[in-house]
């Protein structure tokens, strides 16, 4: 196998960054692509097979660009650029997602979409009036919604921003809360009131929250209500059933915009129920103004780890569906033997 040298040029104010802490950076792409990385007074040296070797030079340079840019170089960026390389003609793919920032956070981080998948679920929120956002735990389908809401109720888009999910527990009984109504419900809504405090700011939330322009409520608040003029997102939305699914589109006034995220592999509605969101998904395809982004374990931003626990679940409920066809199949075959066919 051909060997080769490749040389990066990073300025040193970005080194440490690239590197990351203890070299964990290029430590995992000297693992993924078997090559050897040092840093000469700011010049990396490559070295390994020709391919190999070129790939992570990519990969580097693909970083190198993302940090001069300020950013935090972290595993998801890593992982996701290495990713990326692997794949034909989608080198440089980081940088291209890297220039849509959707809007800055209170303590002036900017919130942008980190993979392909993000960046094509923003750009349907852009385009359609009402768009379903599917993908497992940790894609960003919640938080982008919420900072598109956020960007366009600042920018006068909208009048309002309505926030609503059904309050369903996580297969365990809460029993009765104490408190008023508002605080029985606030358990169910907090990962809502997390996201807008984070981009928002808690004062200017609680402010616009008075006036009524932001609503957080559960999903049964709905009912009997016309939402003009607003943004709303509908999360969490495999719990619903399909009267709350329907109860919920057919909210929909003049001048807004809706999202409607879910994970059809977190269900906590009863073993015998249909999921609402089942349901529309195969209802609704092929209307217009209307968009389906299906995100998978590749978007997922949490943890490297959620990525590898979400994958590893993947797999295994795709072997359980086969499994149980199979098994079916058998039964099928078994009941046929014996009969004989009746003159």
């Amino acid at each position: 196998m051909e060997t080769g040298v490749r040389e990066v040029q990073v300025s040193a104010g970005h080194i440490q960054n690239l590197f990351g802490q203890f070299d964990r950076n290029v430590k995992k792409l000297e693992r993924q692509f078997d090559v050897s990385i040092t840093d000469r007074n700011g010049k990396i040296i490559i070295s390994g097979a020709d391919r190999n070797a070129e790939m992570a030079k990519n990969v580097l340079e693909e970083l190198n660009a993302l940090s001069e840019r300020g950013n935090n170089i972290e595993d998801q960026n890593v992982d996701y650029a290495i990713a990326m390389c692997m794949e034909e003609n989608k080198s440089d793919v980081l940088l291209e997602i890297d220039k849509d920032c959707i809007c800055h956070t209170v303590s002036g981080k900017p919130v942008k979409p980190k993979t392909l998948g993000q960046k094509q679920y923003v750009d349907s929120i852009r385009k359609n009036m009402l768009v379903f956002g599917l993908g497992p735990a940790g894609t960003g389908k919640t938080y982008l919604a919420m900072a598109m809401a956020i960007t366009a109720f600042k920018n006068q888009e909208v009048e309002r921003i309505i926030l609503t999910r059904p309050a369903i527990e996580a297969g365990e009984k809460l029993g009765f809360l104490p408190g008023d109504l508002q605080s029985k419900v606030d358990p169910y809504l907090r990962p809502l009131y997390d996201a807008l405090y984070q981009i928002m700011g808690a004062e200017s939330f609680m402010k616009n929250m008075e006036k009524g322009l932001i609503e957080v409520a559960p999903l049964a608040y709905m009912r009997g209500r016309t939402l003009d003029n607003a943004y709303i997102i509908l999360d969490e939305a495999q719990n619903t059933t399909p009267a709350q699914m329907k109860m919920f589109l057919t909210r929909i006034g003049f001048g807004s915009k809706v999202i409607i995220t879910g994970d059809a592999s977190q269900k906590d509605l009863a073993p015998s129920s249909v999921s609402g969101l089942d349901i529309a998904v195969r209802v609704l395809k092929g209307i217009d103004d209307i968009a389906f982004c299906n995100m998978t374990s590749k978007d997922v931003v949490r943890h490297p780890l959620v990525q590898k626990i979400v994958k590893a679940y993947e797999v295994y409920e795709v072997k359980e569906k086969d499994s149980a066809k199979s098994r079916a199949g058998n039964r099928s075959r078994k009941s046929g033997y014996g009969k004989r066919k009746d003159n």
